[in-house]
């Protein structure tokens, strides 16, 4: 079998972690399977050369900062290799170029266009162990890109996909994909699958085991991905594509998002063309925007509310405020979370948003926004609430069980 192997900041995070990682590789190795090695940077690694290149400036070049963060994955690479080679193994460490990985132009958020296995496929053949640099490729220009945060996942699932690999295995601390965040309920169970949708939407409300992305990748691939430990031998949890035994389960998990704030316009001007005007500002400043809320309001104006990440509240207030003079009054919250139920279920079971609603209700907790799509409830509330309401529809669902 081929197979693909990714570890994470944490999993590479010292030399003692490169030699367990090396153990792991090695083990793998010896039951008769080709391997791909995919790793991050050392853990801290990134944000210490971001803290070297804002000593000079607060907007480095970007080019620049390619340049200079992608060197933390060749780091570990190389490392990993040298152990591998110490133990009797024959390994060849790459970077992103070295693998045929080509993005487009964008500078720290590139996307991978193509990728051409052929130095791998070659050192697979001569037997050798690849391990690849992640997060980074180069672009037509020849110029080293990285692909952002959580971007060795993507370059992963990738290269699985240009080497027809048998299985993706993504290595982090933890031991795979949990009805919910076990530090917030401890009563939390390792799912031993689940689909790829469910994995998106949990990734996108805020789940942190894999990048969205890579799992959208993973999809259109059809390949298998698991989420595995790096420190224990646990099965992990496998994303797959969906079975008819997924909708038998009702939700497959609920997710907490802090990072939210709530933006309220009310008196708006009721004109067309104003909302495209101020959230395609928002989009070319590169703001998400995810519920909307719009209703009518008084003598011709409406009301418009919607949320943002938190961490973007501060650039979304600026582009707001320039449309100062067709807005009434704006309102900016940042105590405020999402929680989410996910799970195909929803499609053939009725009532389960109502389930939701009726539990925050029984618990005093008021709903601000809602949001919903055919396998996903999510809903804003107050911050303070955001446990509390996680462990109780965590209860409601009956994950625990």
């Amino acid at each position: 079998m081929l197979i693909v192997h990714k570890y994470g900041g944490t999993s590479v995070g010292s030399l003692e972690r490169i030699e367990n990682v090396a153990a792991r590789v090695a083990k793998a190795r010896d039951a008769g399977n080709d391997l791909v090695v995919v790793v991050s940077a050392m853990s801290g690694e990134t944000n210490k050369l971001i803290d070297y290149a804002t000593h000079f400036t607060t907007n480095p070049a970007k080019q620049e900062m390619d340049m200079l963060l992608s060197s933390g994955e060749r780091v570990t690479a190389a490392l990993l290799s040298i152990a591998l080679q110490a133990k009797g193994y024959d390994a060849v460490a790459m970077s992103g170029r070295q693998a045929g990985i080509v993005t487009d132009t964008t500078h720290t958020y590139a996307r991978i266009e193509s990728i051409d296995p052929t130095a791998m496929q070659q050192a697979i053949k001569d037997g050798k162990i690849v391990i690849v640099a992640g997060f980074q490729g180069i672009n037509r220009d020849g110029n080293v890109t990285t692909l952002g945060r959580g971007g060795s996942d993507l370059s992963a699932v990738a290269i699985a996909g240009a080497l027809k690999a048998d299985a993706c295995e993504i290595y982090s601390d933890v031991d795979g994909i949990y009805t919910t965040d076990p530090r917030i309920e401890p009563k939390a169970k390792k799912l031993d699958t689940i689909s790829y949708d469910e994995m998106l939407e949990m990734a996108s409300m805020g789940a942190k085991v894999l990048q969205n992305r890579s799992v959208e990748l993973a999809k259109k691939l059809n390949l298998k991905l698991y989420a595995k430990s790096s420190f224990s031998d646990n099965e992990g949890t496998l994303i797959t594509k969906e079975n008819n035994n997924m909708e038998e389960v009702l939700v497959s998990g609920v997710v907490l998002d802090r990072n939210q704030a709530r933006v309220t316009l009310r008196n708006v001007s009721d004109k067309p063309g104003i909302a495209a005007e101020i959230f395609t500002k928002l989009a070319n400043e590169g703001i998400n925007v995810d519920m909307i809320i719009q209703n009518v309001g008084i003598d011709g104006s409406t009301n418009l509310g919607f949320t943002v990440p938190g961490n973007e509240l501060e650039n979304a207030k600026k582009v707001i405020e320039s449309f100062d003079h067709d807005i009434g009054s704006m309102d900016f919250d940042s105590n405020v979370c999402k929680v989410s139920v996910v799970g195909v279920g929803m499609k053939s079971h009725a009532g389960v948003a109502a389930k939701a609603f009726t539990a925050l209700a029984a618990n005093n907790i008021n709903i601000q926004m809602i949001s919903t799509s055919e396998i996903k409830v999510s809903m804003i509330i107050d911050e303070k609430y955001g446990e509390l309401a996680i462990r109780m529809l965590h209860d409601t669902y009956g994950l625990d069980k």
